[in-house]
């Protein structure tokens, strides 16, 4: 287990491997289609995206919910 102090790095990263991988693959299916060499050039864009994903939701996770915090209603009594 790791220590509690890595939360936000590890969500950063399993939360972008994830959207990453599907976006990727999403994109690889609209250029290419779902012919031969689908599978193979899906595995090459994604290691490329994972890096820049996880950069961009490392870093917008604070901002995000910050903004999160000021468009939802606060419940009665805080």
């Amino acid at each position: 287990m790791l220590p509690a102090r890595f939360a936000p790095v590890l969500f950063s990263l399993i939360l972008s491997g994830l959207m990453s991988f599907i976006v990727t693959g999403v994109a690889t299916w609209k250029a290419l289609g779902f012919g031969a060499g689908f599978g193979g050039a899906w595995m090459q864009a994604w290691p490329v995206s994972w890096p820049i994903a996880f950069a961009v939701a490392f870093i917008a996770a604070p901002l995000v919910r910050r903004l999160v915090v000021k468009l939802v209603k606060q419940p009665a009594g805080n």
